[in-house]
């Protein structure tokens, strides 16, 4: 065995930590000098080790006593206990706080990618609520959707755009629309807002897989498949009467919140209903530059807006209850009535009185939360010309006689003179009279014709430059049909929205 010799220190350290006599039966064992008997250790042995662990707890209860001699040794020992207790127990709490940050970030990236949660101050009610009514959906054939990631799919887009397109900012530097005015008839500009084209794809998909399906009162004519103008007018050839009637400010007048009760009114959560109004209405805003950069700032409620494909499907749908009253007002009246957007028109006989009616229009417009233009009220006797939408009433449908007679007088210059000079209507001169062409032909289809033909000849004579959009030089009378001879979905060109002919 090797001897292992201890320093003077490290003995005096063991003797300390046990005893003098434990310490010397240890090295005795050590050195063999101990002997042992069937491997059990004898009685002095078993003393001196009970001796050496009473000295050790005797020594420990020495040293506590001490230790609490010492009033300000003790404090500060607890002092200094407690803090590294503190100081490990705020390490832990950290290392918590960050990984449940860590997973509450991870949650949260998730759920933005599969859930629109916000979509701005004051429009985000309800945005919780997926609980939609299928029965009645179903009834209306319109589609159902789950929630917005469904949605999303069946439109064709990822839900980072519908978000997008959806989010209502009190201030930004990017706008959904471009705005500009067109001349009025009446004189005075009326400001269009035209949608871009990633929000006006989207409207068009809603337009035609959900307001498109719902049905329609028969009285409604404007932006209606298979109706136009000329079936507007239709009801009030031949009358004694003919009052006309506008809405003021007919779009803006509906805002956001009536458009999202109308949609929950037809089946769709809260949440659908909320992020489909959003897409239908735009904010008033003003454009502000500032250091160069231009801002868009919201200032008003959120309607619709004068430019959108969705505007005039969705004014439809919210006016039939309308509809469904001045309805029943031509019936008690035994008159006839039909609307072409905000254009009201009733017709009846010699034993209506104009002003009663014309009183309860306005009393009725009002109920219904709309308001009667108080300078677009017309009361047309038979004795003079009565006119609907454009189309002049009297006797058959016709178009007005003087403008009719100025424009054949144009062509004539067009064909014997330099038309550089010539002005028709507020956009190009070949568009222009190509649209008036078709207007005429829609109410009356043999003078149409004879005046399509004559423009025929004038392009070909390069006296007209050929249009963008043209008529075919190959048409003939043969080919010429009536406005209700379209095939279903189909729409003459001058009942084109006044959106897709800009």
């Amino acid at each position: 065995m090797a001897d292992i010799r201890l320093t003077r220190q490290q003995i005096y350290d063991r003797i300390r930590e046990t005893s003098k006599e434990e310490f010397v039966l240890e090295e005795m064992k050590r050195l063999g000098f101990w002997g042992k008997k069937d491997g059990e250790p004898s009685v002095p042995e078993l003393l001196i080790k009970k001796e050496a662990d009473l000295q050790k707890e005797l020594n420990k209860l020495w040293e506590e006593k001490r230790k609490y001699q010492n009033r300000e040794a003790v404090l500060k020992e607890m002092r200094m206990k407690r803090m590294a207790e503190a100081k490990l127990k705020r390490e832990e709490n950290k290392k918590k706080r960050e990984q449940h940050r860590f997973e509450k970030a991870e949650a949260w990236k998730n759920k933005k990618n599969t859930e629109i949660i916000y979509l701005g101050e004051a429009v985000s009610l309800g945005l919780n609520n997926l609980e939609h009514k299928t029965e009645l959906l179903q009834k209306n054939n319109l589609p159902v959707f789950a929630n917005e990631t469904a949605l999303a799919v069946a439109i064709g887009i990822e839900l980072k755009e519908l978000r997008f397109l959806a989010f209502n900012r009190k201030v930004s530097t990017v706008s959904h629309y471009r705005k500009f005015y067109m001349p009025k008839k009446s004189g005075g500009k009326r400001m269009i807002s035209a949608p871009m084209p990633r929000l006006k794809k989207v409207q068009y998909w809603i337009l035609e897989h959900i307001l498109n399906k719902v049905a329609l009162h028969t009285a409604a004519n404007g932006f209606v498949v298979n109706r136009s103008i000329v079936t507007n007018a239709q009801p009030h050839v031949g009358k004694e009467l003919v009052v006309n009637m506008d809405v003021k400010d007919f779009f803006p007048f509906v805002h956001f919140k009536r458009v999202k009760g109308l949609l929950q009114q037809l089946g769709y959560s809260e949440k659908i209903a909320t992020i489909l109004s959003l897409i239908c209405t735009e904010a008033v805003t003003d454009e502000v530059a500032i250091d160069g950069k231009n801002y868009f700032v919201q200032k008003g409620n959120r309607v619709l807006p004068q430019g959108a494909p969705t505007s005039p499907a969705i004014t439809n749908i919210l006016c039939f209850k309308l509809d469904k009253r001045l309805q029943g007002l031509a019936n008690k009246l035994n008159c006839n009535y039909t609307r072409y957007a905000d254009d009201i028109t009733f017709s009846g006989g010699e034993n209506v009185d104009a002003q009663q009616l014309v009183w309860r229009i306005k009393r009725i417009l009002q109920d219904e939360g709309f308001t009667p233009h108080p300078e677009k009220i017309r009361i047309m006797r038979k004795g003079a010309q009565q006119e609907v939408t454009g189309v002049v009433v009297n006797k058959q449908l016709n178009v007005n006689r003087k403008k009719l007679r100025e424009f054949r007088a144009l062509l004539h210059h067009l064909k014997t003179k330099n038309g550089a000079d010539v002005k028709w209507g507020n956009g190009g001169l070949t568009n222009s009279i190509l649209g008036y062409a078709n207007f005429v032909k829609m109410v009356n289809p043999v003078k149409g014709g004879k005046i399509q033909q004559s423009i025929i000849a004038l392009i070909q004579n390069n006296n007209l430059p050929l249009p963008v959009k043209n008529i075919s030089p190959a048409t003939t009378k043969k080919e010429e049909k009536s406005p209700t001879e379209n095939k279903p979905g189909e729409k003459e060109d001058s009942d084109k929205p006044w959106w897709n002919v800009l």
